[in-house]
């Protein structure tokens, strides 16, 4: 038998049943301990299981490099992390401050609805890692490479994939 007293945490005293089943069998010792007190904590859900980590979702890690090298002759590069699946490269370039735009972009970008093109980088690696392009971005790009993106349309990750994507910041700075 189980009984549950709620106190700062919820505790379960579990104590394994000495009596045969209805079939005459003898329980399996299973997960319960003899005597022993087993802590639960409660969940978001609010439901009672052994207090572990979640599990880790899995993250792209991703690398924006500059459009225009240094003094040094190398290329500035910006690092970021996100969960996989779950958020646009314009938001995540914007959340750590990486400059997405060019000036005219910056006055006049259209706050990330896909109509005005000016979010276009650049994936030098990890293109897998992404969404394939939108119908905006099939629009929009239909004369450019077709390694370029418009940020505001492209998914990294899919909940599911981890890995490293390099984005080319404002690849039509480009020589």
């Amino acid at each position: 038998m189980a009984s549950l007293s709620f106190a700062a945490a919820a505790v379960v005293h579990l104590r394994r049943p000495d009596v045969a089943s209805n079939f005459g069998n003898r329980q399996k010792p299973s997960k319960l301990v003899r005597g022993k007190r087993l802590a639960l904590s409660l969940n978001a859900t609010g439901s009672t299981g052994p207090s572990s980590a979640a599990p880790e979702k899995p993250e792209i890690e991703l690398e924006f490099i500059g459009p225009k090298p240094g003094a040094d002759g190398s290329y500035p590069v910006d690092k970021a992390k996100a969960v996989s699946g779950e958020k646009l490269l314009r938001n995540i370039m914007n959340e750590n401050k990486i400059e997405l735009y060019a000036t005219y972009g910056k006055v006049m970008n259209c706050g990330g609805g896909g109509s005005c093109g000016t979010c276009i980088v650049e994936i030098i690696d990890g293109k897998d890692l992404l969404n394939e392009r939108t119908n905006t971005e099939l629009r929009y790009l239909k004369k450019k490479p077709e390694s370029w993106r418009l940020a505001c349309q492209t998914i990294v990750g899919n909940k599911e994939n981890s890995g490293k994507v390099a984005v080319q910041r404002l690849p039509q700075w480009k020589k």
